[in-house]
Parts: structure tokens; C-alpha cells; sequence
């Protein structure tokens, strides 16, 4: 799977049932070229036109199933939380 094909799925928590959004980037360590954390904006907020810019920061071990359409993630939504 390439990074533009994840970036096309949406991310919902299983402990909400909530939709997060599409992941804008992810994080992956050099070294060993596996993908760390997925990188999602929180939903509308745009370009931080909005407000302060907003987003979550889900570690790879936090994905619960990756399925044709949707990422399935188990976060506590807070604690992933990074304000810029």
C-alpha cells in the first residue's frame, strides 16, 4: 500500500464511533523506513483560516484495522491532540 492510497481513507475511532478525517501526512522514522504515526487534521479547521491549527498525532500501534475505505484507530482523542 503507498502513502497517497492511505490518505485517501478516513480514520474512525472505535472508542467513539467518531470520524477524525483523512490523514494529511504521516510520520516515519528514516532508519528503518517504517511508518510511525498518521497525522490527521481535526475536521474544520482549514489551513488554520479558523482557528489555531489543530491536529491528531495517532501512533501506527494505535491502528486496529486498515480496510478499503476506512482506518480504524483506537485513541483517546485528547491525548493525541497537537496544537501549533
Amino acid at each position: 500500500m503507498r502513502v497517497c492510497e492511505l490518505k485517501q481513507k478516513e480514520v474512525i475511532n472505535i472508542c467513539t464511533c467518531k470520524t477524525l478525517g483523512c490523514p494529511l501526512d504521516v510520520e516515519f522514522n528514516c532508519k528503518t523506513g517504517k511508518i510511525e504515526a498518521l497525522i490527521v487534521p481535526v475536521p474544520g479547521k482549514m489551513c488554520g483560516l479558523f482557528g489555531s491549527v489543530s491536529e491528531y498525532v495517532i501512533p501506527f500501534s494505535c491502528i486496529r484495522q486498515i480496510g478499503e475505505d476506512i482506518i480504524l484507530v483506537e485513541i483517546q482523542e485528547e491525548k493525541f491532540l497537537r496544537k501549533e
